[in-house]
């Protein structure tokens, strides 16, 4: 027997470590070659490493969430033949477990070091067992000669202010407390005993289950995709000076225009939502605002604006918010343009979206659908300058020819890099975007 050390490989892409963000095995597992052993997470995606030999495992060579450089030890296997090191001694070692051997295996779909979407590692690694204190446990009621007694009905209970305060913040009705003082007096003893005797419902007239105190503590690692996404969100707060621009518009007619595409054509090229639209409006506004297409580089302090429209389309995962990538939305009509978003959102969601998929964006539009909100404040997606925040769309009352009529309305919430972009410039571009919404033909004849 002989001892087969894997090493983390290069994956390119002047990649120098990697997040081990799970493990598929644990010491003492027998592995066949090609079988998954860990999924690692660089800057961009999720890339599953397998084992190259057949063997038992005998340690991991990192923790869920340690960071390994390229070329370190990932796995230790017991191999038949000579293996790749000499190990002396290791016949008589007992397999090194570490704290990721605990962690449960997740299912995965893509092949063997394909870059899968960050989503497929979770974006919260499994944690160790919730670390709960028990709630503290009730003072026994003191002794007396005869049990306590319930009064009898219409009775008003005895109790001092502090016991009644006690029994307010506890939500229970002191008529249904039994009190051992003098003269049936309800004491903190007996409140505490009532409580105790009544954790499991609220019969009776007892403590409602809903207002009962809860003393669990729940520690829970921050790794992956959600660490990956809040450094990005705190590197993009840190290094741009935001300013966030809201304009309303009124989408009324450019609903209207939707459904009435959708009931012509919706069953032979798709149905459209207004995403797509959306996504019109900003490639023609972005010909007369090319500024707004572009990457700063802080180091370099260099702006590189581009003539395509590579549109961000931020994406709300189970494990985590993406941002796929439609490529050239500039050569896309509407409906090309929902076949790509749908493509691109089945791939975040499944974890089978590629690194080029997930990258290369110059401007991102973002939505939170229906649960929109009047307005929001969008970060960034650095390195770009802008992005344009989709809020819901309501009915309102508004003036037009001096009678108030109700309108579809939605605001646009979008953010810019005070750095490269001035404020009446952003004002312009959203303007734009506006006349375009708002005067939905146009989308069709520019």
């Amino acid at each position: 027997m002989g001892i087969h050390v894997i090493k983390m490989p290069d994956l390119g892409e002047g990649i120098a470590e990697v997040e081990v963000v799970a493990w598929h095995v644990q010491p003492g597992d027998v592995v066949k070659e090609d079988q998954v052993l860990a999924d690692v997470m660089t800057d961009k995606a999720t890339v599953e490493i397998p084992s190259p030999v057949a063997g038992t495992i005998t340690s991991l060579g990192g923790a869920i969430g340690q960071s390994l450089a390229v070329g370190a030890e990932l796995i230790r296997l017991e191999v038949e033949g000579a293996g790749n090191q000499k190990d002396k001694g290791a016949a008589s070692q007992e397999p090194v477990r570490t704290a990721a051997a605990t962690a449960p295996a997740e299912e995965v779909a893509e092949p063997q070091l394909a870059a899968v979407a960050a989503n497929e590692a979770s974006a919260v690694a499994p944690a160790p067992a919730p670390v709960s204190r028990p709630a503290p446990a009730a003072r026994p009621a003191p002794v007396s000669k005869g049990a306590p007694q319930l009064r009898a009905e219409g009775e008003k209970p005895l109790a001092p202010p502090a016991v009644r305060q006690r029994a307010w913040d506890l939500g229970v009705e002191l008529q249904f407390v039994a009190g051992s003082g003098p003269a049936g007096r309800i004491t903190h003893a007996d409140l505490d005993a009532h409580v105790a005797g009544h954790r499991g419902g609220a019969a009776n007239g007892g403590p409602d289950e809903r207002y009962a105190e809860q003393h669990g503590e729940h520690a829970t690692q921050v790794i992956g995709l959600r660490r990956k996404i809040a450094e990005k969100m705190q590197e993009a707060k840190r290094n741009i000076p935001h300013f966030t621009y809201v304009e309303e518009v009124d989408v009324t007619e450019l609903e209207a225009l939707r459904i009435q595409l959708n009931a012509r054509y919706g069953a032979e090229r798709g149905k459209l939502t207004l995403l797509p639209l959306l996504m019109r409006a900003v490639v023609l506004a972005l010909r007369s605002y090319p500024m707004m297409s572009a990457r700063y580089d802080d180091d370099k302090n260099l702006l590189t604006t581009y003539d395509a429209a590579h549109i961000g389309i931020a994406a709300q995962t189970d494990n985590g918010l993406m941002v796929p990538v439609v490529r050239h939305a500039e050569s896309r009509d509407p409906w090309s343009s929902a076949a790509e978003i749908s493509r691109l959102a089945d791939a975040a969601r499944t974890g089978k979206a590629t690194r080029d998929e997930l990258t290369g964006s110059t401007i991102t539009i973002t939505s939170l659908g229906a649960l929109g909100g009047i307005v929001t404040t969008p970060v960034i997606n650095r390195p770009e300058v802008a992005i344009v925040g989709v809020n819901r769309i309501v009915d309102r009352p508004v003036i037009r020819d001096g009678a108030m009529v109700a309108r579809k309305m939605m605001n646009l919430s979008s953010s810019f890099d005070h750095r490269v972009i001035d404020g009446m410039v952003a004002a312009q571009f959203v303007q734009a975007i506006r006349g375009y919404l708002e005067f939905p033909a146009t989308l069709f004849v520019e």
